[in-house]
């Protein structure tokens, strides 16, 4: 298990590499990057794994409210998180409007607002304990298990982002280690988790768009 400390670190550093490979894009935000997104969607897109962590906190605030009655916890892991998006996580026609949208509220400055809400996010997460009721569209949790998912999109997406301008993928290694771990348990619980520790131990090929997912 990864501790509250590991996780908050891991996303300090995978935000660090979000805000500093964003703020290298000069003219190509306009550039195909990512199925039908353009480097400006996909960074927009990848903003949302700050931003939900900021709006996810203040609605679980807003229901914090009472000592006696607290929020229930519906989902109990960051594996748990996944499963359950999986079944409804909504149309992908919405999904992509939501990164366009996002892109687009990034306005004339977007590097510049990318570092403004790494700032701003990171630090309410170094105020935070890890016991925080976040409550998210599928279901309430705490903090310190949906905080993984967040250093997972943000190490999955970089990638995607550093590939679209052409540069190495240089994920922060605290990131990589919670990514790959939750990667594991993902395969696992999806049964392919032999497929994917033969292929890890050169045993064998993942099949064509093999996917945890």
């Amino acid at each position: 298990m990864t501790s509250w400390n590991e996780s908050r670190a891991a996303y300090r550093d995978a935000a660090g590499w979000f805000a500093g490979t964003t703020a290298t894009i000069t003219d190509q935000w306009e550039r195909v990057a990512l199925g039908e997104w353009t480097v400006r969607d996909l960074v927009g897109h990848t903003s949302r794994s700050l931003l939900t962590v900021e709006s996810y906190l203040a609605a679980g605030r807003e229901v914090s409210v009472d000592p006696e009655h607290p929020p229930e916890v519906e989902i109990g892991s960051a594996v748990d998180y996944y499963g359950v998006i999986g079944v409804g996580a909504g149309d992908p026609a919405a999904v992509a409007e939501r990164g366009r949208a996002a892109g687009r509220a990034l306005g004339a400055e977007p590097a510049a607002s990318v570092a403004g809400i790494v700032g701003r996010v990171l630090a309410e997460v170094d105020r935070a304990t890890g016991d925080e009721f976040v409550l998210t569209p599928f279901g309430g949790m705490l903090l310190a298990d949906y905080l993984p998912t967040r250093v997972f999109e943000l190490a999955v997406h970089g990638c995607d982002l550093a590939a679209s301008l052409g540069i190495p993928p240089t994920v922060p290694e605290s990131a990589v280690s919670i990514a790959v771990h939750l990667l594991g348990d993902l395969a696992v619980r999806g049964g392919k988790g032999p497929e994917l520790l033969l292929a890890g131990t050169g045993r064998g090929p993942l099949t064509d768009r093999f996917s945890v997912l």
